[in-house]
């Protein structure tokens, strides 16, 4: 069992239908069929949406996603429609909304690897393989691979893991055609996010996208694009094949509830513990830092 340990009541706002609750994102539909995505502050690790948010979160991978859009704009349409939040909406949606094209999601989550790291660092240490993408041998966790590799992964339902699989059962699934359509989109798209980082010494690991189709059939990118929740950056000076590397992401979250400090045992089934002050300020930092590190500027955070 794993999900959410507290389920957030949804907001009620005229003239907008709630959808869905997800991990860290509410969404709702407009009268003309829109679709309204709010980032909360909420944060997941280990498959459980955990009790202690952190704030500004929502508003810092809101913006950061509208700065990669633009910056991807030639190479695939994105689902934003505008920023400013819906008629009645509360205040605090400010800077945290996207208001989006309605789109038939195509429900394959679409991972690019530029580095061995994460799951598929262990299942090439049983397999030599990533999502029966065959690897050179003697890789180690950090390894930079000679050409990145697309390894998808089928969505999940809140609390259950996405799981990986291969390029053939998507195929098998959704059909050769927009399989490689697919394929080639995420690696174009990882790889000019990777070009944007490195050029600001940050090492884009891994990323995974969302596509959508558009009312003529054609792909759209969707969701968040190289946020710290979707994407591993690691700061390019001290990355060191061998080991795990620092990252601007969750790993403070993640090293904090492995530790002996938070008394929770990941198999036990029991819900994480609430974060500590200190592991939510640092996670914040590490946001903040890979915003301004990214984009040059300091995030419009001060709404509050």
């Amino acid at each position: 069992m794993s999900g959410f340990v507290v389920k957030p009541e949804p907001v009620q706002v005229p003239g907008l239908t709630h959808l869905h609750t997800g991990k860290v994102r509410d969404l709702y539909s407009t009268a003309g069929g829109e679709l309204v995505m709010v980032a909360s502050d909420r944060v997941s690790a280990y498959d459980w949406v955990l009790p202690t948010e952190i704030p500004d979160k929502g508003r810092l991978l809101t913006q950061l996603t509208l700065w990669w859009f633009e910056r991807l704009s030639d190479l695939v349409p994105g689902h934003v429609l505008t920023d400013t939040p819906p008629p009645g909406a509360p205040a605090d949606w400010a800077g945290r909304t996207l208001v989006c094209r309605n789109l038939e999601m195509i429900p394959v989550e679409c991972v690019a690897r530029g580095y061995l790291t994460g799951s598929g660092l262990a299942e090439y240490r049983q397999t030599g393989t990533v999502c029966d993408v065959s690897l050179p041998p003697g890789l180690v966790d950090g390894s930079r691979l000679e050409e990145p590799i697309f390894t998808p992964a089928l969505k999940a339902e809140v609390g259950e893991h996405d799981e990986n699989v291969s390029f053939a059962a998507v195929a098998a699934a959704h059909g050769e055609k927009l399989a490689a359509e697919l394929r080639d989109l995420t690696l174009a798209v990882y790889a000019r996010g990777r070009a944007i980082a490195e050029d600001r010494g940050i090492l884009l690991a891994d990323t995974k996208f969302e596509f959508g189709r558009g009312p003529e059939g054609e792909l759209v990118l969707a969701d968040e694009v190289f946020t710290p929740d979707s994407s591993r950056f690691w700061p390019a000076d001290s990355w060191s094949p061998g080991r795990a590397q620092p990252s601007f992401d969750k790993q403070v979250i993640r090293d904090w509830l492995t530790s002996p400090a938070s008394g929770w045992d990941r198999a036990a089934d029991t819900p994480p513990p609430p974060l500590p002050d200190e592991v939510v300020e640092r996670t914040r930092s590490r946001y903040i830092e890979v915003y301004e590190r990214l984009t040059g500027s300091a995030p419009a955070i001060d709404h509050h």
